[in-house]
């Protein structure tokens, strides 16, 4: 957002984006853009998975491990980061534009996104933050098999008691927490995406055996049951 405010909505969460911020969501995550965008100055880009297997890097950012959607930037940078926009939006309404030209301001544009995202934490490469990222990931390629906090910590070569104080640290929860709270996210994915009805066939989706637990559980984490919440998306 160079000028004005709106919402974005990310996983059902209200974000207001104000002047030199920027929001960003992932291609599994829930998003809707407020309608209210008229007389703002923005910028909108959305990249494919395959795009950034691309770039020359890895942008740690995009695992929100600070759990902060919204990026806020100083107004040298909002002013590089309104200049790369533009550059993007000139290479790609020229035809034939060689695409490491493009790839370029990509990788500059998510360099200093990553760059601002962790400016608030004086050591945002630490070893401990790059634990917390493996953690995040090892979750992510494992999510319906429901791994263990001590197979978690196994795989991550550290202690299950130095496993919580990693994850307490940056999420503000246990690991048994952040795995519950990530499969009940998921299952909201799944409700809106896919408008899937039937507990039983999104619970043997998301690797629960027992359907009426899932059920139970939900209701807990979101405060809704698995119908309520369906019959509130329409």
């Amino acid at each position: 957002m160079w000028e004005g405010s709106t919402e974005f909505e990310v996983d059902l969460e209200k974000i207001e984006v104000k002047t030199h911020e920027v929001v960003f969501s992932l291609p599994h995550q829930i998003r809707q853009l407020s309608a209210s965008l008229h007389g703002n100055t923005y910028y909108k880009l959305g990249l494919p998975e395959a795009c950034l297997a691309l770039l020359p890097r890895h942008y740690a950012f995009l695992l929100n491990p600070l759990h902060r959607q919204k990026i806020r930037f100083d107004a040298a940078a909002a002013a590089r980061l309104r200049t790369i926009f533009e550059l993007l939006l000139g290479l790609l309404r020229t035809p034939e534009t060689h695409p490491e030209l493009i790839l370029a301001q990509l990788n500059s544009l998510l360099t200093e996104m990553n760059a601002a995202y962790f400016a608030v934490d004086k050591q945002p490469a630490d070893d401990r933050l790059a634990k917390f990222l493996e953690f995040q990931l090892f979750v992510e390629d494992n999510l319906t098999e429901h791994p263990t906090i001590e197979r978690i910590a196994e795989d991550l070569a550290v202690s299950t008691d130095g496993l919580y104080q990693l994850v307490k640290q940056y999420a503000g929860l246990s690991p048994k927490e952040f795995l519950t709270n990530r499969l009940m996210l998921e299952a909201k994915r799944r409700l809106y995406y896919q408008q899937r009805s039937s507990v039983k066939e999104l619970a043997y989706e998301l690797g629960f055996n027992d359907p009426a637990y899932f059920s139970r559980l939900f209701k807990k984490v979101t405060g809704k049951t698995v119908a309520t919440f369906f019959r509130d998306l329409s």
